[in-house]
């Protein structure tokens, strides 16, 4: 079966998303399209508004043949881990191409900057170790370093779904076998746009800004009749849910304690425990914290961090261990994985038992944290079977 892979959070899944699954398809010839999608947390420090099962359920009523989490140690994490983490998972599927959209308007063969990097990682990391200390942040510092390497291409780190292909080019180059890289341009709204402008496609940042603020719009127009199903009906879960529990952590622990958290550099942790004391909610301890140096992005995953007390041994030992988590699949997914079964060297994980529980051990204190947050009985982790989608149920 000819696979194609997709890297996605559906925070929560809209018209755009379910675009770029019928473009992966389109541009790849694919009969199966695997997508791997981070769970409870997200990449820029945050817990979905949607949990990962409903969103699981979505993504394959609209076009995904089989959803692989992507681990907390990797999904929580900068663009470099989240797209090196996400590759690994497809290429261990032995996935045969790659879909991902670009708000770049550069022309940019990302194949080619992939190649590049490969060969020039030395001169790279030495240039970027010269000039780290200059008070930039890290998209203005790597923009800095290939504009003084390989000025004629003019990259720019300021766009995030760019970063992330290039991330995943990166990544890619590094492999025997890189996978076809399918590059789709975004349509309707930016990524990071508060406003919808668009009467089909809308940043999932519009959306759920609208939605969670209890303005009215027209849903309908903008995502699938799954997601409206379940934005009106879920208790939907956001960062200010979770500030009571990041305070008590910031408050409770000695500063010994929190030096210990994973990122935790530089003092931090007393700039946070200091602002943790005197702010009333999240945006005004982000407010106080987030600094040129310490983008509001880091500090995000960096409580995420600390809500969930993550040490560097626990990421490590992800990454250490690597797995296939099966969030679910349709009859295409299903006989994928069984193509592909012998080939696969990461275990694959369909069920948390007293056996594999300790691999995943991460994911469940995520998971639980999460079902905290959203004050909901239901589990996240421990009796959940893979969402199964029947041919007639599509």
């Amino acid at each position: 079966m000819k696979s194609c892979g997709v890297v996605v959070e559906y925070n929560p899944f809209h018209n755009g998303h379910k675009y770029h699954l019928e473009q992966a398809r389109e541009k790849s010839g694919a009969d199966v399209i695997v997508a791997v999608m981070s769970g409870n947390f997200l990449q820029r420090g945050e817990p979905a508004v949607i949990d990962k099962w409903l969103r699981t359920k979505e993504s394959l009523l609209n076009g995904a043949d089989l959803v692989i989490e992507l681990p907390f140690a990797y999904a929580v994490q900068s663009a470099d881990y989240f797209t090196r983490g996400s590759v690994q998972i497809l290429q261990n599927l032995k996935v045969d191409s790659l879909c991902f959209g670009t708000d770049s308007n550069e022309c940019l063969d990302y194949g080619a900057f992939g190649k590049f990097h490969q060969e020039n990682s030395d001169k790279i990391n030495q240039k970027y170790q010269e000039i780290k200390n200059n008070g930039s942040n890290y998209p203005q510092l790597m923009t800095q370093v290939y504009r003084e390497l390989y000025p004629e291409w003019a990259l720019d780190f300021s766009s995030p779904n760019h970063i992330l292909g290039m991330g995943y080019a990166k990544e890619n180059a590094s492999h025997e076998k890189p996978m076809m890289l399918y590059p789709i341009q975004r349509v309707g709204n930016e990524y990071h746009d508060k406003e919808i402008s668009h009467d089909r496609f809308a940043s999932a940042t519009s959306i759920r800004e609208k939605v969670l603020s209890g303005e009215r719009i027209d849903l309908e127009k903008l995502v699938p009749k799954e997601t409206l199903k379940d934005l009106e009906e879920s208790e939907l879960v956001y960062l200010e849910k979770s500030w009571s529990y990041l305070k008590y952590q910031l408050i409770i622990q000695p500063v010994e304690q929190l030096r210990k958290t994973y990122q935790m550099v530089e003092g931090l942790e007393y700039r946070l425990k200091e602002a943790a004391i005197s702010s009333t909610n999240f945006n005004e301890f982000l407010q106080k914290v987030k600094s040129k140096r310490y983008t509001w992005t880091r500090i995000q995953r960096l409580c995420m961090y600390v809500l969930l007390q993550v040490t560097q041994s626990e990421i490590e030992g992800t990454w250490n261990q690597p797995y296939l988590r099966v969030l679910g699949f349709n009859d295409q997914g299903r006989q994928f994985l069984k193509e592909k079964k012998k080939e696969i060297t990461y275990p694959v994980i369909t069920n948390i038992n007293k056996k594999n529980e300790q691999l995943l051990s991460l994911d469940i204190k995520a998971g639980r944290m999460y079902s905290l947050i959203s004050q909901s009985e239901k589990y996240q982790d421990y009796y959940q079977a893979p969402i199964y989608i029947k041919e007639e149920e599509k």
